[in-house]
């Protein structure tokens, strides 16, 4: 396991983090900065506490595993990876620049880290169910950890997915869902919605924990809690703003999928960075 560092630096570390996603959508010239802006605390949490892991070893039998279903958010988990030392950081600069590892979206082991190729939305969950099955088989006992979006979830494939995990009581599956309010088009209740969330989960059979996705004491907390379930698939439902950080991105689908341009770019590494106050 990390080593966990305490809350004051990791709040830091989000800021850093932040910062090199838009360095590296706006080099690119695209991208999606909002979903992967939303999603940073989630990962902090689990790459710097919660998850077993180890970046000189990647292919570690017994590592835990990290699933990105909502692959347009691969900014934020190239970015995180680098700062783990699975590649060096520099090459976060070559997002999206023919020939790099790190494209648009993920690709199995490129970079290495990447655990699933993902790109079609809502089928994350069913490859962290068919894993842990798996395990179950080869006698491993191993976290499955799948992140979601919520405009994701407005497909079947999740349910069905979710119901199979349920039935098989894969305990070792743990998902999270990054409900950031906004999809591609729009807010998720305005084009399908999707609440009541913890409900609709508990009804498929899933302990439901809801958090704010960016307080990282309710991210750690709910990893905890989730961990500590027995014979039952956990989700994590963590209230976050898209765009987080960035106040002209927030809450504001503009920025599903578009890079900044320059002066954009100065304006939100001022803002992330004075928040560091």
């Amino acid at each position: 396991m990390p080593t966990r560092p305490d809350l004051a630096t990791l709040r830091k570390l989000a800021i850093d983090i932040r910062q090199d996603i838009l360095r590296a959508i706006a080099k690119a010239g695209s991208g999606h900065p909002g979903g992967s802006l939303s999603m940073v605390e989630l990962l902090i949490g689990l790459y710097w506490c919660a998850l077993r892991h180890d970046p000189k070893n990647p292919a570690w039998p017994e590592r835990d595993l990290f699933l990105l279903s909502k692959g347009h958010g691969c900014p934020a988990l190239y970015t995180v990876l680098a700062f783990q030392g699975y590649f060096p950081k520099d090459e976060l600069m070559t997002l999206r620049r023919y020939p790099t590892r790190l494209q648009g979206h993920p690709e199995r082991n490129s970079p290495p880290g990447v655990e699933i190729a993902a790109g079609s939305l809502g089928q994350g969950l069913s490859m962290a169910n068919g894993i842990a099955l798996a395990d179950r088989l080869d006698g491993r006992r191993r976290r499955i950890y799948c992140l979601l979006g919520d405009g994701e979830i407005q497909e079947g494939q999740v349910w069905e997915a979710a119901m199979t995990a349920h039935h098989h009581k894969l305990d070792a599956v743990c998902a999270i869902v990054d409900a950031n309010q906004l999809q591609q088009n729009g807010p998720v209740k305005d084009i399908q919605d999707i609440e009541p969330l913890p409900e609709k989960w508990r009804a498929f059979g899933w302990q439901a924990i809801e958090i704010n996705g960016h307080d990282l004491a309710q991210v750690l907390g709910a990893y905890e809690q989730a961990a500590a379930v027995k014979g039952q698939p956990q989700v994590v439902i963590a209230r976050t703003v898209k765009g987080k950080g960035v106040s002209f991105m927030e809450l504001n689908p503009a920025w599903h999928g578009v890079a900044p341009k320059p002066d954009e770019l100065e304006r939100a590494l001022n803002e992330l960075e004075a928040a560091r106050a």
